[in-house]
């Protein structure tokens, strides 16, 4: 029982629904389950962050997460894989990512993780806003951020 679960979500994930799920891989020789859940940082660079506004190309967004999911999973070999990636406005202590995997062993899983992340980041069309207390830049990728211009103001 190999599987793949994608989605642009808006609301917390449970994630130990999702490990349950892939414990009976157990059985098949997929001893590691390995999970990673990205949280909204309060400070970046020594500033105090207010908000990330997350938006993505939804439809288009769920098909690259599968592509990704897919890939990784034969590339390492996993018996399961889950990404999830939360839009919408979130605080600090917000949950934004979900990457779960199912693997032979405990460097596989952490491999694939780190590798699923990374293109996650990279591929998938999901656009993140960073309001702070200096100004609002989008996020891209590993952390470049580029200063949104001011909005103009009145008619």
């Amino acid at each position: 029982m190999r599987r793949v679960l994608v989605g642009i979500v808006r609301e917390e994930v449970d994630v130990g629904r999702i490990v349950e799920g892939f414990k009976p891989l157990g059985k098949e020789g997929y001893g590691a389950i390995v999970i990673f859940v990205g949280v909204v940082k309060g400070v970046v660079d020594g500033l105090g962050v207010e908000e990330l506004r997350y938006e993505a190309y939804e439809e288009l967004a769920e098909k690259v997460l599968a592509r990704i999911a897919e890939e990784e999973m034969r590339k390492h070999e996993l018996g399961a894989v889950a990404i999830y990636h939360r839009v919408g406005d979130l605080r600090p202590g917000d949950t934004t990512v979900y990457i779960v995997v199912a693997a032979r062993g405990r460097r596989e899983g952490f491999a694939a993780a780190a590798e699923i992340l990374d293109r996650v980041k990279h591929e998938a069309p999901v656009y993140k806003l960073e309001v702070r207390e200096d100004g609002e830049f989008w996020v891209i990728g590993d952390g470049e951020r580029v200063p949104r211009p001011p909005r103009p103001r009145g008619p």
